[in-house]
Parts: C-alpha cells; sequence; structure tokens
C-alpha cells in the first residue's frame, strides 16, 4: 500500500511540474578580432594573446611556466608559477589599465571570461562595458551621448574569480570595453570571448548580382532581422527587445524572402493577440499598429498558405475589424483614437499622419475582405468593401489637406504619406514618385518607411531610382562601419562623420553620439534595428523579380527589373523547397533568364 501511495504521488508531482520550454536559439563563442584601445598599456601585458581562438576552460598547464621552488611556512617545497601568455593587467594607485575589443560584427548575447592564477587568490573587481559602436563602449551611463542601461544592462561591475570562468551579458553589442577597478592588483584573462545567442537557422534565400554593394546590403539586412529573431520578433537587440507589431511587417517581410517558414514569427503575433484584449489596441495603444497586425498575419498567410493557423485569429480577426469599421467618421474620414502614429520623423506633422492612417485604413480594408473571402463570411465581406469604399472617397480631401500643410516633398512625413497613398492606389503612382518619392534622392527616407517608400518607386515603375537609393542611404551606413542596419538614419548626419568603428577623431562628428531624435537619441539609439531590413525583400521581389501569386507560394510570377545591373542570381524560399533563378542582360538590353522552380510552385514569366 505504501508503495502505491508513493507511485500515485510521484505521478502527481511530475502533473504538477510547469510545461517546459526549449530555447531554439544557440550559443556561439566569438572570438574578438582585433585591440581597438588600451588605457595604461605600460601595464598591460600579452594583450594580442586574447585574439587567440579557446576553449573556454581555465586550467593549470601548457600556458605557465614553472619558474622557482619555494619553501612554504610549514616547511614544504612548491613550486610557484608564473603566467607566460596569458592577458595580464595589473593595476597601482595612479595606473587603471583598460581594453577595447571588437568582435567584428554586430552580436547579440553576452560575454565568457576565462581567467588566470593572479598572486592574491582573491576574486577581482572590473567594468565591463558593451558598444554597438566604438563610442558607446567608451561612454558612461547618462553621461554625454546618453547611454543608457535600458532593456538591457550594458554598463555593469563584476566580480571574477581566480582560475575559473564568468559568463554575463545579454545585449547587442559589437564591441567591449573591459576595466581593472581595484588598485594594486593583477587580472589575468586567458580568454574573453562573446556569446553570441541566435537561432541556428539556415538562408534559404538569397541574393548576388555584379555590384559588391548591393549584395553587402541585402546580406546586411538579412542579418539584421536574423539577429532580432530572438525567443519571439523583436524590435532591436540593445534597446526595443520587444515585439512592436506595427515595426514588424518589414522584418516579416524579410523572414519570408530570406528564412521561408519560421516559427519566430506565428509566436510573436500570438503574443500580441493574447495580450492584447479588444477593444484595446497593441503596443499599448497604437491602433495604427492592430492594422499592421492584420497586414503581417495576411503576408504570413499569403507566403505559406497555413489556412489552419489563420483560422486560430479568426475571431479575434473578425472582431479587430468590426472595431475598426466604428473608426470610420460619416464623411468616410478615418477617426482612430489612442496613439496616433506612423513614424517617429513624420510624429509632429498632424496632417500627414491623418492621411497616412487613412491610406493604413484602406488596407486593411482590402486585407479584410481577403479574410472574409477565407472565413466565408459574406456578410463581413460586404461591410468590408462598403468600408473600404467610404475610405477610398475621402481619402482625396485628406490628401489634399496635408499636401496644403506640406513644407517641402522631403519634409518629414511627406514621403511616408505618399508611400501609403501609393502603395494603396489612392493616388498617381508616376506623379507621386515625380513629385515627391524621387525629389532628392533618400533626402526624407527613414529606415521603417524606407521599405514603403522603396515599394512606392517600384509601383511607380521607378526601380533604377529605387536601386540607387538603397545604394545612397543602406550602402552610407555600411560605409560607416555598420554590420547591421539602424534604428534610424539621416544622410544629413553623414558630412563630417568618424565611422562607428574607430575612435572619434578631434573635430569629428560621433554619428552615434551626436545624432538621433525622438527616443532615440545618442547612444540610446539601436544600432540593430530589424525594420530597417526593407531592401532585402524588395531587392528578391523587384530585382530578382519574385511576386507572389497564389497563397503558400503555389504560383509566383517571376519578372526582373535590373536597372543598371548586368545580371543578377539567387533563390527564395517556399514551402516546397527554393526557386533558383537567374537573370542576365543582353547587349541590345533584353533580359534572359533560367528558373528552376521545385515541385508544387508554378511560375509564371
Amino acid at each position: 500500500m505504501r508503495t502505491q501511495l508513493i507511485f500515485i504521488l510521484s505521478l502527481l508531482n511530475v502533473c504538477l511540474v510547469p510545461a517546459q520550454e526549449r530555447d531554439t536559439r544557440v550559443r556561439t563563442y566569438i572570438t574578438p578580432t582585433r585591440i581597438v584601445w588600451q588605457q595604461d598599456s605600460d601595464h598591460i601585458t600579452n594583450c594580442n594573446f586574447l585574439l587567440n581562438q579557446g576553449d573556454g576552460q581555465a586550467y593549470w598547464g601548457a600556458y605557465y611556466d614553472y619558474e622557482s621552488i619555494d619553501t612554504d611556512l610549514q616547511g614544504k617545497k612548491e613550486k610557484t608559477v608564473k603566467a607566460a601568455t596569458y592577458c595580464q593587467l595589473s593595476s597601482t594607485d595612479g595606473a587603471r589599465p583598460a581594453i577595447l575589443l571588437d568582435f567584428g560584427k554586430e552580436l547579440h548575447g553576452g560575454v565568457q571570461l576565462v581567467t588566470g592564477a593572479w598572486p592574491s587568490h582573491k576574486p577581482v573587481k572590473i567594468r565591463l562595458r558593451y558598444g554597438e559602436s566604438v563610442s558607446e563602449a567608451m561612454s558612461d551611463i547618462d553621461g554625454k551621448g546618453g547611454a543608457t542601461n535600458d532593456h538591457a544592462i550594458r554598463d555593469q561591475e563584476l566580480i571574477l574569480p581566480w582560475l575559473g570562468v564568468y559568463e554575463t551579458g545579454n545585449s547587442g553589442f559589437r564591441f567591449v570595453r573591459i576595466d581593472l577597478l581595484d588598485t594594486d592588483a593583477i587580472l589575468e584573462l586567458k580568454e574573453v570571448r562573446a556569446i553570441s545567442i541566435m537561432r541556428d537557422i539556415p538562408y534559404r534565400g538569397s541574393f548576388q548580382c555584379n555590384d559588391e554593394k548591393l549584395n553587402t546590403i541585402w546580406r546586411t539586412g538579412a542579418y539584421t532581422v536574423h539577429l532580432n529573431m530572438q525567443n519571439h520578433l523583436w524590435d532591436g537587440i540593445k534597446r526595443d527587445r520587444l515585439v512592436w507589431i506595427g515595426d514588424s511587417y518589414p522584418e516579416v517581410m524579410t523572414v519570408n524572402s530570406v528564412f521561408g517558414y519560421n516559427e519566430v514569427v506565428p509566436k510573436s503575433l500570438d503574443l500580441m493577440r493574447d495580450i492584447t484584449p479588444l477593444p484595446h489596441w497593441m503596443n499599448a495603444g497604437f491602433s495604427s499598429y492592430s492594422i499592421w497586425w492584420l497586414l503581417c498575419h495576411y503576408e504570413w498567410y499569403r507566403y505559406h498558405g497555413n489556412k489552419a493557423y489563420l483560422e486560430q485569429s479568426r475571431d479575434y480577426i473578425t472582431a479587430l475589424l468590426r472595431q475598426l469599421m466604428t473608426q470610420i467618421a460619416p464623411d468616410g474620414q478615418e477617426c482612430l483614437d489612442g496613439t496616433r502614429f506612423l513614424d517617429w520623423p513624420s510624429n509632429s506633422n498632424k496632417d500627414a499622419i491623418a492621411a497616412g492612417l487613412q491610406a493604413l485604413m484602406v488596407w486593411g480594408m482590402r486585407v479584410g475582405v481577403e479574410f472574409a473571402e477565407l472565413f466565408e463570411d459574406r456578410q463581413l465581406s460586404n461591410d468590408c468593401k462598403a468600408a473600404e469604399k467610404k475610405l477610398v472617397k475621402a481619402a482625396s480631401k485628406v490628401y489634399k489637406k496635408f499636401l496644403a500643410s506640406c513644407p517641402a516633398p522631403d519634409a518629414p512625413g511627406s514621403k511616408q504619406v505618399t508611400a501609403l497613398m501609393t502603395i494603396t492606389g489612392l493616388i498617381d503612382a508616376p506623379k507621386a514618385d515625380k513629385e515627391f518619392l524621387s525629389i532628392n534622392g533618400a533626402q526624407g527616407f527613414s529606415t521603417f518607411y524606407g521599405y514603403y517608400m522603396l515599394e512606392a518607386m517600384a509601383t511607380a515603375g521607378n526601380y533604377q531610382g529605387a536601386i540607387d537609393v538603397i545604394r545612397q542611404y543602406w550602402g552610407a551606413m555600411i560605409d560607416l562601419g555598420a554590420t547591421s542596419f539602424w534604428e534610424d538614419f539621416d544622410i544629413n548626419w553623414i558630412p563630417n562623420a568618424a565611422p562607428i568603428d574607430e575612435l572619434v577623431p578631434e573635430g569629428k562628428k560621433d554619428i552615434h553620439g551626436d545624432c538621433g531624435a525622438y527616443c532615440y537619441v545618442g547612444f540610446r539609439h539601436s544600432l540593430c534595428h530589424g525594420w530597417a531590413s526593407g531592401p532585402t525583400s524588395w531587392l528578391s521581389r523587384h530585382i530578382l523579380g519574385v511576386e507572389v501569386i497564389e497563397p503558400g507560394c503555389r504560383q509566383v510570377r517571376i519578372t526582373p527589373h535590373l536597372g543598371d545591373l548586368q545580371w543578377v542570381k539567387g533563390t527564395f524560399p517556399t514551402p516546397y523547397g527554393e526557386i533558383q533563378i537567374y537573370h542576365e542582360k543582353q547587349a541590345n538590353g533584353n533580359v534572359i533568364s533560367e528558373v528552376k522552380a521545385p515541385k508544387g510552385v508554378s511560375v509564371i514569366k
């Protein structure tokens, strides 16, 4: 009887253990590529030893030379040892050695420190600072440049063990600064390795052409989103480690074009649904972001064709569409409450926001019709069509009011609004491109809405102009040392700016610490933001030429637009496998194409 009772209790105990979630990310140890800077370098020896690949294990062994034999207090003979090849920092009253390491590219994760056997046998205190730029890693919290510990601790004091291993950190960074804080202390470092934490997933999509700058831009956008594919699809890996669902739309398009299906997208869509009971708007009241949630859901269905997954949100989608219909005034103008927002550069222009939201509502109702037909809900379909018609009729009035308040074609808000109006067909695309989108190149672009501006230029047929802007705008970030794309960027920041991977020389602008606006001033500015990845999916869609026609990529159209490129090749992921594509321009300007599609995918040329 007692044995049976124990067995029953053990079963109950198993049942009471909460469900465990397996982390689908992997840890990779990254060796630094260079020593950027040293302080009190005469108190640092063997610094370059940290550039050798390590194994993460502290030990006595080959790294030590036996120097002499001493007699201890008990009269026993023992060998004393001296570190021969560890990096050693030694401090005095007047010397505080420090080093700055470069890990070569933007990373998400932390740092592993492997220590040696210094004479005191006591733990040693250090200060460790992460930076997405050199200048951020050299900055103080709340000092010049406004560095913060928001969302993730990037500046902290630590106690390192004698002859041990210490792992710390959970942020976005490329550079790490280590300061020895104790006085009259010795710190021996066998290794300082970055711990990269991200999903180990293949890049099923690819893009390559005869312009290496465009190739780098495509890869950088893909890598930016890859870094943000953490436990959910984040906005940024240093700051805004959150699911901002409106910002996610360009990320979702990049995931579709590069990785194909990945759980991170439905997981994030479901999270926002589950934590936002209606009639609340998503992301703490952003009414436009609830619309973007609908649009993200639609694109996910369009590329992957999983109707069963879509059905899981059917009740929420239907109720949200009906709630949006209540946000239309009798004259057809949107009257969305909550936080009215497009992007930060347009945030001060109320007329621009109103016109942009009008276009978003039209887009949302059109997607609503698609959802209603999938759900076989005739009444919802008719209601969405009627709402769309009402919104479209009022759109010209809203746009004219915006135009009356627009100070310049490339003023903040103008290209954002014009892009949305163009994509939704509310204004003439060639006219919009000529009078707004193409004025002064990348002036007035933003990293978030830059994706929609490129889409609008493509709608107008100006593929070459869009390619030029990609080179000018996103290419400038790469020229300034970026290995991932930034939360925001203004080409007016470029003159006299120092690159982010070097100490800022006297008389030069610190493009990280001195620039930025709104919620991303100075070092608070994220240099890895997924919403900035727009060129990656755009190049796959319009230059490689892949357009999804039927849900789940059952049918795609391949229409390349090479502009000034001579050739382009790549792959595009579908639920059935990858489409392999090659386009080459002939002497007469014609383009010949070779396309190999997997079984289950029908290709229209």
